[in-house]
């Protein structure tokens, strides 16, 4: 029976990840759109790319577990992303803003990836470990990137017509 509910958990937390990685990809998209800058845009393509394969990766695990994706959890994630965009295109300070919540997001996702890489360990499932590595390692990297980018967020920020008007 324990290994039913930690089996149940384990699931659980992979659809947990699959949405917040949908959640992520949305939120990119509306960054993106609303990013100026040449070398920002390119960083933030090739982590949709990234966010993309770590999709891939855990729906392909909730295959093999024999679960599907939830609805529920990527339309309440979905909607907030939504929401996001919404105010990314309204505010005039969108470098620093979306760096600030770009760095939050991936703290939470590593976050994320640590507690279902020890789930995953527990459950004696590897393979769904090995995900959790592999995507965090990602994360851990973009995060890094946008760590030692805040000069120049904060630059183009500034740099934003009307931003210092009177």
């Amino acid at each position: 029976m324990a290994d039913d509910k930690l089996q149940q958990k384990l699931v659980e937390y992979v659809q947990d990840a699959h949405a917040m990685e949908r959640n992520v990809s949305t939120m990119l998209d509306s960054m993106i759109s609303t990013t100026d800058d040449p070398e920002i845009t390119d960083m933030l393509k090739h982590h949709k790319r990234q966010t993309e394969e770590h999709e891939r990766r855990l729906r392909e695990r909730l295959d093999a577990m024999g679960a599907g994706t939830s609805t529920t959890k990527e339309v309440g994630g979905i909607g907030a992303a939504l929401m996001k965009g919404v105010g990314d295109i309204a505010r005039t300070d969108k470098p620093g803003k979306n760096a600030r919540d770009g760095y939050m997001t991936e703290h939470m996702e590593i976050a994320a990836y640590q507690l279902l890489e020890r789930l995953a360990e527990r459950a004696g499932d590897q393979q769904t470990a090995e995900v959790a590595r592999q995507n965090r390692a990602d994360e851990e990297a973009m995060a890094k990137k946008i760590d030692s980018n805040w000069d120049k967020f904060l630059d183009l920020t500034l740099a934003t017509p009307g931003f210092l008007a009177e």
